[in-house]
């Protein structure tokens, strides 16, 4: 089959600028794969997440209750709306793991003793189910039992209801429950010192005097069904037996985890992969003006032999997309292994029976769709210029670009200025657009890894501000219920603690208007020495006497401001309900706060001085004593530990974060090194005519190359600022596409990273001037000099 003549021209022009198409199609592919990594991982989530919650049957309504009778389940199935309503028996325990010093954290929930639960139903890994009436198994969470390296048959103690209980772990399982399995209050995840545990509920009702009773409820919608009006109506019917606030998913501490990885991913698998697409669509513009403008006399050849305008644009056209289908070819494999160890990544915090990158026909589509309309949108300035130009203009040779003196000479010190500079800087005055459009090329490289190492400045800058700034203790403790504040004094007492500071937290739902948000309010003494109020911006706000001292991601969720009142509906306990002033914001880090001055709180809720935490100072020498001691003191269910959480969050947050920097720096340097290499060859080629007759009157190489890479240098010098600057602006962009109700990203850029993008752009730039000075030391003299007839 013969090869049509403009196809055989086609490849022809494609082979000879191959370096420069090389260059575009790989800088291309990155783009491509950036969106076949965020818009398949986004569906994969998506996907594997719903999967899992409809086929193990993940609630959508869930609520704490004091302690309820069985008979009360029977009404609650009764509202409109309910599908399935299901009890249960939940308590926080301090737990004795073999191997662990330390004390660890976990949570005991029942299981039918005969049957299955209907909601929230468990994918179990391995091992088998707990045996019937038994008093002494349970199932263990996956993440619990591979971070202590435990194995099915081994055993655990729990303290439960004030004794120390040797459980044995008979099945390792996964809960749609616990995908992403945190302690309450915890910001990064600990599997180590906190486990999720299950039990048969007869076990469980006679430890916890539950007989014919609960104290935690599941509930699954019938589909339309009206989840305020649910909610309302169980909040009603729990309310006189100590009921803590029905909630839905939205409030759900893991679903709202994978929800913000979601819809990190949605934000992100736009905002990436356009700086890369933009870029090649900027290199394909000029490749293919410089292609255009030296084929003048071609296309006026082609026309005159009776090719249509449509003929010799869809020519140029199908090069341009030839070369999106290479950059296809390329993005499609990095999108999957990119995907890979995204995928890897992902396992580590995300606990799904099967999670698996997927990469969708349709993602495929979209991103060939994607692809060539960059292509097309770069080029089609171009070829529209070539389909108009008349035969007869196209003849003759494109007019000079106009001539004067340059910005040195209109100052007054061109005379000082070697002739070698003067060229330089008349190249970029002549060409404004070129030369702004190459600076903002490369400028985008430098916001690229700017973008890179913001995440990881600002998430060190985040993580130092809780864990040092704010959380100052070493050691915190919560107990299961309120208990005299003499336990500080049982709490001073235990070897190596040196101060000690009680909290009191409630939950409570904070309504101004039809708004309204369940948060926990944590009261704490004005003069509190080891937790600190600070802001974003490292500032201590003090404690306000009266009223309520709120997250300002809060007052943006309730539209209030400093000064309106709110209604404060407790509940716990009596359940209070007061009005209460907004007394002061504060932007902090993490999830929706509310903070009180412990003896307000106190009196609000019209109790005596009673706590239900206590933060403490420890010195590290008794740490293991202490340790010992926290096990088996009864009342207490939770010991969290702050160096733990700083080690949890190195093993998992920091590696992740490393995983995505490592693969944005590929990234940045790509489109560095493509942009600044396409630059440069492009201008060897639109001026090799002009440096070869600088060579033959008597330049020297050096003088030459001193010229083109002059221009280059310059560009790359102007960029810098551009770029660092737009990576701030990004930088900040982000920080506020990100501010969500679970986590918010302080802007925080450090010099280190300025540096490290000056330095790599840098780098690029002289790696790929040393590539084109190798071809302009090559220059063939008389075949560049000879006439173009």
């Amino acid at each position: 089959m013969l090869i049509p003549p403009l196809d055989r021209k086609m490849f022809r022009d494609l082979w000879h600028m191959r370096g420069l198409a090389a260059a575009i199609s790989v800088v291309m592919g990155c783009g491509i794969a950036l969106f076949i990594l965020s818009r398949s991982m986004l569906h994969s989530l998506e996907l594997t997440q719903q999967t899992y919650y409809d086929r193990y049957n993940f609630a959508d309504v869930f609520a704490s209750i004091k302690r309820a009778p069985d008979e009360l389940i029977n009404r609650i199935s009764k509202i409109p709306g309910v599908a399935i309503a299901e009890r249960r028996i939940v308590v926080p325990v301090n737990l004795s793991v073999p191997g662990l010093d330390e004390p660890a954290s976990g949570r005991l929930i029942s299981v039918p003793d005969v049957g299955r639960p209907r909601l929230d139903q468990l994918y179990l890994r391995r091992g088998r189910w707990l045996t019937p009436r038994s008093d002494d198994e349970a199932l263990a969470s996956e993440a619990f039992v591979d971070a202590n390296q435990l194995e099915v048959g081994d055993t655990f103690s729990a303290v439960i209801n004030g004794r120390m209980k040797e459980l044995q772990i008979v099945g390792v399982v996964l809960s749609p429950e616990y995908i992403y399995e945190i302690k309450p209050g915890g910001i990064v995840p600990d599997n180590r010192h906190f486990g999720v545990f299950w039990m048969n509920e007869e076990a469980l009702s006679l430890a916890f005097d539950m007989d014919g009773a609960f104290n935690d409820l599941a509930i699954k919608l019938m589909r339309g069904a009206n989840v305020e009006n649910v909610i309302q109506r169980v909040d009603y019917l729990i309310e006189p037996y100590g009921g803590l606030g029905a909630f839905d998913r939205r409030d759900q501490l893991s679903h709202q985890f994978v929800d913000n990885e979601i819809e990190q991913n949605r934000n992100m698998g736009l905002f990436a992969p356009s700086i890369f697409l933009g870029v090649s669509a900027f290199l394909i513009n000029v490749v293919m003006s410089r292609t255009i403008n030296s084929q003048r006399e071609q296309i006026a050849a082609l026309k005159a032999f009776g090719y249509s305008n449509l003929e010799v644009g869809w020519h140029y056209i199908k090069g341009v997309l030839l070369i999106a289908a290479i950059a296809l070819a390329i993005g499609i494999p990095a999108g999957a292994w990119f995907g890979w160890l995204v995928t890897r990544m992902y396992a580590r915090l995300f606990h799904f029976p099967v999670f698996l990158f997927r990469i969708y026909p349709s993602v495929l589509v979209a991103a060939a769709g994607v692809a060539a309309s960059a292509a097309i949108l770069g080029a089609i300035g171009s070829v529209s210029r070539a389909v108009r130009l008349p035969p007869a203009e196209a003849m003759r040779p494109e007019p000079p670009s106009g001539f004067g003196p340059t910005i040195l000479e209109r100052m007054g010190i061109g005379r000082f200025v070697p002739p070698i500079a003067l060229m330089v800087v008349r190249q970029l005055e002549r060409h404004p657009i070129k030369t702004g459009l190459s600076t903002l090329a490369i400028s985008l490289a430098v916001a690229v890894l700017v973008i890179g190492n913001f995440f990881q400045d600002s998430i060190d800058y985040m993580m130092n501000a809780q864990f040092h700034w704010v959380q100052r203790f070493d050691v915190s403790v919560a107990t299961t219920d309120p208990v005299s504040d003499r336990a500080m004094y049982e709490l001073a007492s235990m070897p190596g603690v040196m101060r000690c500071e009680p909290t009191r937290t409630v939950s409570a739902r904070v309504r101004a208007g039809a708004r309204d948000r369940r948060v926990g309010i944590r009261g704490i003494e004005p003069q509190s020495t080891l937790y600190g109020l600070v802001d974003m911006d490292g500032r201590e706000t003090p404690l306000p006497p009266h009223g309520l001292l709120i997250s300002k991601k809060l007052a943006e969720v309730l539209d209030v401001n400093v000064g309106d009142w709110v209604e404060m509906e407790v509940l716990t306990d009596k359940r209070p309900k007061r009005r209460v002033m907004i007394a002061a914001t504060l932007k902090d880090f993490v999830g929706l706060a509310a903070y009180m001055d412990l003896e307000e709180l106190r009196r609000i809720m019209l109790e005596g001085q009673v706590v239900n935490g206590v933060n403490l100072e420890v010195d590290p020498a008794y740490q293991d004593a202490l340790y010992r001691e926290l096990k088996e003191t009864p009342a207490i269910s939770t010991v969290m530990v702050k160096q733990h959480s700083i080690d949890s969050f190195n093993d998992t947050i920091a590696k992740n974060l490393g995983v995505m920097k490592r693969i944005n720096l590929i990234f940045a340097c790509i489109i560095a090194a493509g942009v600044v290499y396409n630059s440069a060859r492009i201008s060897l080629s639109e001026r090799s005519r002009e440096l070869a007759t600088l060579r033959v009157i008597g330049f020297t190489r050096q003088e030459i190359s001193s010229i083109l890479l002059g221009e280059l240098a310059i560009v790359t010098l102007l960029a810098i600022p551009v770029g660092l600057g737009l990576g701030t602006f990004f930088a900040w962009w982000m920080c506020t596409a990100f501010d969500q109700e679970l986590f918010r990203f302080p802007m925080v850029v450090s010099n280190r990273t300025y540096a490290w993008a000056s330095l790599v752009v840098i780098a690029a730039s002289a790696v790929s001037g040393l590539l084109v000075r190798r071809s302009l030391d090559h220059l063939d003299l008389v075949a560049v000099l000879k006439s173009r007839e």
